[in-house]
């Protein structure tokens, strides 16, 4: 790792290999274990590996690890053939590779640096793919990772030595400077030194998107009213941001180790730390072995608070106040705000009319030291959407057919994602919400609201505030604004009761969210779990979906199926105080459901809800069905109403209001 990279030329080393993941899991093993050696040329592009998530490449077990180089140990240990790790430990360090290839949208899920890190670390440096998810790609360039298609592997398993022109002549030119010096820290240090300069921009007066505008507000170095458009680069400042238990540990160490241990943050009032990834870690017998890890990342994550002085949102008593991407958006994320946090849900916040994405440890602690952050500026994809959901109907199911249609055909990839219309109006906070959490499900940049009355009340309950402070700050799209992805009219009316099925990877069909269905075409799918939390699904108006068909089967003398166990995790400590105060805690009791206070979960294969066995069917309104993510059992994602009627008739069911009758 002491050598100079990136080098001027790039070639093979003739000691290192190359390693390709197959769809042929056996494949992938006998190059791991019997030393096969591929080519480009022996495999069609569609033998490789496609929706690689960060789940599959460092599960969550492995994150209690904040030292990269013990990640990388474990390194794609998720990714599963017959219930046996197809990577054992050291398996990608001891295979002696230097390249590692696979298909479309590499790197979707999580914005969990580890991922990029478990392959710098095991001795990869460049890393080949037909396309790759935003936060994975920019991960790997804040790491240094050269990143290329199959035509320049193809030259360079041929001999040939590339000029490193090639490998970054499609990036912008901060990008290219990144990568050029060996990644973000290198970067930041030349430029803080002078070493490098930066161009202005040159983008002239044009219509902008509402991501567009956001970003050039908030321009550094930049004259006021300076225009942008997709691909310029350009520092920007950022209003706040945020860590949690997973992920301050590398955050805090990352910054002693490059600014020493007396280093400060010149503005940590809206900059927080959470304590809820981890807090039912307990509950997961694969986690017991590691919770000496989780305590130290317990510990490093408070000593990074008190070292800081950032918001401090610990557990108290074991109870936290609740999800960081639920309680920001309760709590400190305003209209018009630029946003970053180290979780890819931050997008979440976008329902607020701001621009929320999450990044990486690396590029968080760069930007919560210096207040600034690179920015590329992304495309955007418009949705215009019109008409109201039918009974029976949510944002999930909104969000799950985009997913299946849009986000599959890639024309959601690393845009932002802008939600308007006359539809829009008809939908809540909580249910934008929905629709912005999941944005990184479709391996988006982010996803963004346009603000109206309904967000200036929301935000004035939980807030406080002037709401024509609110309106001054407000951004909407210009008249003629471009959107790359297209304009896309979506009927709310049109819209159908949906699940996301689990695939099936054994066979090379990957647990994805993208897998959608309606329910009406699955068949009867018997179910054993049933879980309503997270935060996508763990929101007041979530809470109000599980009311609503609780007190229906309370009704008609119903309790949950003795075959099933039915869930609900609060989303934060004020949803859990809305639940007593409508009555609704005590009512889920009364029909069987068993709660949860408020924090992360199942969702994250920590605290209870999680199958134990691979016959198990849990339908759950989390954002993610990836393989192993929540147990080792099938999961199909659904809406909370599809959730809640499928715990009292032991199978996936649509909700309609005469079902219990």
């Amino acid at each position: 790792m002491g050598e100079i990279w990136p080098q001027q030329k790039i070639g093979l080393s003739k000691d290192k290999r190359v390693l390709f993941l197959t769809k042929d899991l056996d494949l992938i093993r006998q190059q791991l274990y019997n030393g096969l050696d591929l080519k480009m040329e022996d495999l069609a592009p569609e033998d490789l590996l496609d929706d690689i998530n960060t789940d599959v490449m460092t599960p969550a077990w492995v994150c209690f690890d904040h030292k990269p180089a013990e990640i990388a140990k474990n390194a794609y240990a998720g990714l599963m053939y017959d219930g046996m790790r197809v990577f054992g430990e050291k398996a990608l360090i001891n295979g002696n590779f230097e390249v590692i290839v696979s298909g479309q949208r590499k790197g979707t899920g999580s914005s969990r640096e580890t991922a990029a890190q478990c392959e710098k670390w095991s001795g990869i440096k460049i890393v080949i793919a037909a396309s790759f998810a935003p936060i994975h790609e920019r991960n790997n360039i804040n790491l240094g990772q050269l990143m290329g298609d199959y035509e320049i592997l193809k030259r360079l398993q041929n001999g040939e030595n590339i000029d490193l022109e090639e490998f970054t002549s499609k990036y912008d030119p901060v990008t290219k400077l990144i990568i050029e010096n060996g990644g973000l820290f290198p970067f930041a240090e030349k430029l803080d030194s002078d070493q490098l300069k930066l161009m202005p921009l040159q983008t002239p007066k044009r219509p902008m998107t509402m991501a567009e505008k956001i970003i050039s507000r908030n321009l550094v170095g930049q004259p006021e009213g300076q225009c942008v458009k997709p691909n310029d680069p350009v520092i920007a400042q950022v209003q706040g941001g945020y860590s949690h238990e997973f992920t301050s540990a590398q955050v805090h160490t990352f910054l002693i180790e490059e600014y020493g241990s007396g280093y400060a943050l010149p503005n940590p009032g809206k900059f927080a730390v959470f304590e809820d990834h981890l807090l039912y870690a307990h509950h997961n017998p694969k986690f017991v072995p590691h919770m000496d890890k989780v305590q130290t990342l317990r510990d490093l994550q408070v000593e990074f608070q008190q070292h800081t002085g950032v918001r401090d949102y610990s557990a108290k008593n074991g109870v936290s106040p609740g999800i960081c991407h639920q309680v920001a958006r309760e709590e400190f994320i305003e209209v018009g705000d630029f946003i970053q946090a180290t979780d890819s849900h931050t997008c979440m916040g976008g329902a607020s009319n701001a621009l929320t994405y999450g990044v990486g440890a690396t590029e968080y602690s760069s930007l919560v030291y210096s207040g600034f952050t690179f920015v590329k500026v992304p495309e955007s994809i418009r949705f215009e959407l019109v008409g109201q959901l039918s009974k029976g109907c949510t944002a999930k199911d909104v969000i799950l057919y985009i997913l299946a249609d849009h986000a599959r055909k890639e024309l959601t990839l690393n845009r932002s994602m802008e939600f308007g219309g006359s539809g829009l109006e008809s939908l809540s906070i909580d249910e934008r919400a929905t629709l912005c959490n999941m944005a990184t499900e479709c391996s988006a940049r982010t996803g963004i609201c346009e603000a109206d009355d309904l967000l200036y009340e929301w935000l004035e309950k939980f807030q406080g505030g002037d709401i024509e402070d609110m309106k001054n700050k407000l951004v909407a799209p210009d008249e003629g604004a471009i959107y790359d992805g297209g304009t896309h009219r979506i009927d709310l009316s049109c819209i159908v009761p949906m699940v996301a099925h689990p695939g099936n990877p054994d066979e090379g069909v990957p647990s994805d969210p993208t897998n959608g269905a309606d329910i009406e075409d699955i068949g009867e799918v018997d179910i054993d779990i049933a879980y309503g939390g997270s935060c996508t699904a763990g929101k007041e108006d979530d809470i109000a979906y599980y009311a609503e068909v609780c007190l229906a089967a309370e009704a008609a003398g119903m309790m949950v199926k003795d075959s099933v166990e039915f869930y609900i995790q609060y989303g934060s400590g004020h949803v859990k105080d809305f639940a007593i105060s409508k009555g609704w805690h005590d009512l889920f009791q009364r029909v069987g459901v068993k709660l949860i206070d408020p924090g992360c979960g199942a969702c994250i294969g920590a605290g209870p809800g999680v199958s134990v066995d691979e016959n198990q069917v849990t339908v759950s309104a989390i954002n993610r069905n990836f393989q192993g993510r929540s147990g080792p059992g099938k999961l199909y994602l659904a809406s909370p109403l599809t959730v809640a009627t499928s715990a009292f008739t032991g199978k996936i069911s649509a909700w309609n209001i005469d079902l219990f009758s």
